[in-house]
């Protein structure tokens, strides 16, 4: 089922989410699969629906930082410092994945990428389904991420509870992914957000 992004829109999504359903919904970025990260049956109907390897971790989004704690209890100092910059925004840092993680989310990783978007509107449908939201693309793995709530349909049909339509991307990248987890920043995948630019903050001449 479509429906368009207004104010009735969001009791629909914390409906869909707190029965453990799953949404799509468009991020800071590209349009996302989202359920509740704690629900390890939503988690994997996700990986299901996507073809997603178990290998694979899935991103988190916030509705604010203060949501960070619940999935990273101990913040690097690099972590620390990429958040305080270039937060709100469409980079996801990875750390080290607090205790009670459901393995869905980490697959084995023991660590989790987080990111705080720069839309107050996907904000307003995070906060209302808990404060976090999975994130990963709403597309099948192998195939083009969707940029449209018809996109999306077009993928998936009615296998998905809830598809909130609020328009088309305004990009085709996704974020940017660096893990955080260790000594170094290490770049996992570059998108909105330059790598150059994080080397410049993180590795100064």
């Amino acid at each position: 089922m479509i429906i368009t992004q207004k104010e009735s829109s969001v009791d629909r999504a914390f409906e869909a989410i707190s029965r453990g359903g799953v949404i799509a919904f468009r991020t800071d970025t590209l349009y996302g699969l989202g359920a509740d990260p704690f629900n390890r049956e939503a988690v994997r109907r996700i990986k299901q629906l996507k073809g997603r390897e178990e290998n694979k971790p899935i991103l988190i989004i916030i509705s604010d930082y203060d949501q960070l704690h619940r999935f990273i209890d101990d913040v690097s100092p690099a972590f620390e410092l990429l958040a305080k910059h270039f937060w709100p925004g469409a980079l996801t840092l990875i750390g080290r994945a607090s205790e009670g993680i459901p393995e869905e989310i980490t697959a084995g990783t023991k660590s989790v990428g987080v990111r705080l978007p720069d839309d107050d509107r996907v904000r307003v449908i995070v906060r209302s389904c808990g404060g976090a939201l999975t994130a990963t693309s709403a597309n099948p793995s192998h195939v083009a991420p969707a940029g449209s709530a018809r996109e999306v349909h077009s993928y998936f049909s009615e296998a998905i509870d809830l598809i909130i339509d609020d328009g088309a991307v305004e990009s085709e990248l996704p974020s940017t992914v660096v893990d955080v987890s260790g000594a170094e920043p290490r770049l996992i995948r570059e998108g909105v957000i330059a790598w150059a630019e994080i080397e410049d903050l993180v590795i100064p001449e």
